[in-house]
């Protein structure tokens, strides 16, 4: 029995959109005061970035990985080129927050860099956590691995962002294979050759005893990869066979859950069997189009 790419997409989407509510409120009193736990969508009250937005919809993190999905569907591939073309014309619009990495990137576009050399130089792990798309593509795992950097490249130049990038690219075909999700950490994070990011994957595994609130504060709870990463990693590695529980606990430790929830949520929903809540699909505002994004791929 193998994972399935398509549940692993769908997993990605189910966790930024859980996120959404509360995403960088830094407070975590402040969360549960209001909700208790977040179990289910919200609408973001708390969340001063994402106001007009509603439960079930995503965050801009989110919407980049649907354009990213909508890429594929459409070229039938990945194609740095066309995906850049389409989020420079999406972001040109764009109704939703506009963060640095996305302004940056979009003078340097609007300026006539070329895609590869536009990237912002933020670190936030966003860029590398919105690759789950690329997993229906089925490449091989060095082709998904080069895939999976690129894609991060067109918005962020970070080192440590491509790094990790690649780092989830070459777990989740183990995942998917039947290893289980810390032990493809492990051994992704070996492959890629990159000691920074292994280095990072080694404190996030040898959290994996604390609570997700505490371990996720003492990393960091903001978007830089060097915090996001490891926090990342320590949820995989104490909820790895909960996808419900894990990320529920990442919305509860605050901060940039959206990028480690979608990193969090791509690797666990990758597991042969995994479930995701059909509360949170029912939910998910952008569900019919990533469905219906999934059988224009299976007509090609």
């Amino acid at each position: 029995m193998h994972g399935n790419p398509r549940n692993a997409i769908l997993a990605a989407f189910a966790a930024d959109s859980l996120a959404l509510g509360v995403h960088w409120v830094y407070d975590t009193d402040a969360i549960a005061r209001r909700y208790g736990r977040v179990t289910s969508v919200v609408k973001p009250e708390l969340a001063p970035f994402h106001q007009g937005r509603e439960a079930g919809d995503l965050t801009h993190y989110g919407d980049q990985m649907l354009l990213l999905l909508r890429h594929v569907a459409g070229a039938g591939g990945f194609d740095p080129e066309g995906f850049a073309a389409a989020w420079r014309d999406s972001m040109r619009s764009y109704a939703g927050y506009l963060d640095q990495a996305s302004r940056q990137t979009l003078a340097a576009l609007d300026s006539g860099r070329p895609p590869l050399q536009a990237g912002s130089a933020s670190s936030d792990l966003s860029g590398a956590a919105r690759m789950a798309p690329l997993l229906i593509l089925a490449l091989e795992p060095e082709a998904l691995a080069g895939a999976a950097r690129l894609q991060a490249q067109l918005t962020h130049s970070s080192p440590l962002v491509l790094a990790a990038a690649e780092l989830l690219a070459r777990a989740c075909p183990l995942v998917m294979a039947g290893a289980q999700p810390d032990a493809a950490l492990e051994q992704a994070a070996r492959e890629t050759g990159d000691l920074t990011v292994a280095d990072l994957v080694r404190r996030g595994l040898a959290a994996r005893d604390q609570d997700v609130v505490t371990a996720v504060r003492a990393f960091g709870q903001s978007c830089a990869a060097m915090s996001a990463l490891p926090g990342a990693v320590q949820i995989v590695a104490r909820h790895g066979g909960d996808l419900r529980l894990a990320l529920e606990e990442n919305v509860m430790a605050g901060g940039d859950s959206a990028a480690r929830g979608m990193f969090v949520a791509t690797l666990l929903g990758c597991r042969p069997g995994a479930s995701i809540p059909a509360e949170w699909l029912g939910g998910l505002r952008c569900r019919d189009e990533v469905l219906g994004l999934f059988e224009r791929i299976n007509r090609r």
